[in-house]
């Protein structure tokens, strides 16, 4: 004899045999970039795989594991860092940063909590820049080890993408010989004129005599920059003179004249005067001339080859390959 049973009476039944067969979590539709996009405690690390040029390769098929430094890990960086560190011309640097927190695997966190565990308490992560970071437990927490003995605390796990996995931790790894501080050195001598309007005739000067690149270089150096005031004061049209391309070697003896080998601060420059036989100290210029140093009612006065005088109006402007002493007058060789 058959039973039927009404429609209605089986469609909770069946109901219930869908739930239980479908307690699998639906796979993640979005890659770990755009999992990283959509989360505003990473919005800066987004930021900088952008910059790096890295988004691409992380949208790939992977799977990756990312390590991923908080916002709040970023701002803990030295003042100026990030900001450096984000510039078109450190972008090697930036991507050997990040690709440092990459592991070209799924790691989800019971993984890593379990391979430390079988390790003795340490599990050496590879990493797609090619160095490695240590991973071992404190407490109930992973703590990662850097090249450099940083540390950062894994605050959030099992951020989980279609073709990886993100945790978010709480400071930025750093690979072996990596000093992003580097990156905020000073600026050379001519960066430094270049942003002080008082100098640009100077700076025209320099470009004009082609003389940027050594000026640019290791050094140290110590010049004493005309001011614009300082060149309008030369007779007429002897600037733009200068200035033309068949008086480029004039030009560069012209400045190189105002040019010192080695660093001498104020200081330094008084004191070798003070120490002078009659107060008057010889200073030999990068041109191969000489100019003569005095002390006059205070102030440091330069006397070129020519009898001309300059007085020295502000000292000791600090660049990354030099010193910068501002005088008002152009002095010629």
């Amino acid at each position: 004899m058959r039973t039927h049973f009404p429609i209605k009476l089986l469609l909770p039944v069946l109901v219930l045999a869908v739930g239980l067969f479908s307690c699998e979590p639906p796979a993640p539709e979005e890659n770990i970039v755009e999992l990283a996009a959509g989360n505003e405690d990473v919005s800066t690390l987004v930021s900088a795989i952008e910059a790096a040029e890295l988004k691409g390769a992380l949208e790939g098929e992977g799977p990756f594991t990312v390590f991923a430094p908080s916002n709040a890990a970023f701002e803990n960086l030295p003042d100026g860092v990030l900001e450096a560190l984000l510039k078109p011309e450190n972008k090697e640097v930036l991507s050997s940063i990040l690709r440092y927190h990459v592991a070209s695997a799924k790691l989800k966190a019971e993984d890593v909590v379990s391979t430390i565990e079988a390790n003795e308490g340490s599990y050496t992560v590879e990493t797609l820049s090619g160095g490695t970071f240590s991973a071992m437990m404190e407490g109930e927490s992973v703590v990662l080890k850097d090249a450099q003995d940083n540390t950062a605390t894994v605050t959030e796990t099992d951020l989980m993408g279609s073709n990886g996995v993100i945790h978010v931790i709480d400071a930025v790894l750093l690979p072996e010989g990596v000093d992003p501080a580097a990156l905020l050195a000073a600026p050379d001598i001519v960066a430094v004129a270049s942003a002080n309007d008082q100098f640009s005739t100077l700076v025209s000067a320099v470009q004009a005599a082609e003389l940027v690149e050594t000026l640019q270089g290791e050094g140290p150096f110590t010049v004493f920059a005309p001011t614009n005031e300082a060149f309008d004061a030369l007779p007429e049209g002897a600037l733009a003179g200068l200035l033309e391309p068949e008086n480029k070697d004039q030009l560069a003896g012209i400045l190189t004249y105002h040019v010192v080998a080695g660093e001498v601060d104020a200081a330094t420059l008084t004191e070798a005067i003070g120490n002078a036989e009659g107060g008057t100290y010889t200073i030999s210029t990068v041109s191969g001339g000489e100019l003569t140093a005095a002390v006059q009612d205070g102030n440091v006065v330069l006397t070129d080859a020519q009898g001309n005088t300059a007085t020295v109006v502000a000292t000791d402007v600090e660049a990354g390959n030099g010193v910068i002493h501002v005088i008002d007058a152009v002095v010629m060789p």
